[in-house]
């Protein structure tokens, strides 16, 4: 009789088994959805962003390069930029090296501010 009732209980594990495996897969599903949602995709988003950037730079413009060097664009090629960082001094650096370009928003100088009378007139 235990033999018996042993053969039954591996025929029903055998058919449930079928189910399991693919229950199995549904954790690992969802972790990669997961890991699109937070991870693939926005540093697609960032590297798409930072391509256009690149390709829109143009002469003049200010840039910060991915080293840190602060510097307006004086000459433009293909791969690379001619970066001038201080009076006649100029460096080339590849394009892919920009890590940023500076907004430049001109501002009107500060109003002085006029100091009251401290005399009171009586």
């Amino acid at each position: 009789m235990i033999s018996i009732a042993y053969a039954m209980g591996q025929g029903g594990d055998a058919a449930g088994q079928g189910a399991g495996g693919f229950t199995g897969f549904i954790p690992l599903i969802l972790m990669f959805v997961i890991f699109y949602f937070l991870l693939i995709r926005p540093q697609q988003k960032k590297t798409k962003q930072h391509r256009e950037m690149v390709s829109s730079l143009k002469k003049g413009d200010r840039i910060i390069t991915s080293g840190g060097i602060h510097g307006r664009i004086t000459g433009i090629d293909e791969t690379t930029l001619t970066v001038e960082i201080s009076d006649r001094v100029r460096v080339k650096v590849a394009r892919s090296n920009v890590g940023a370009r500076i907004e430049t928003v001109t501002q009107p100088p500060p109003e002085k501010k006029t100091k009251p009378d401290s005399k009171k007139s009586k």
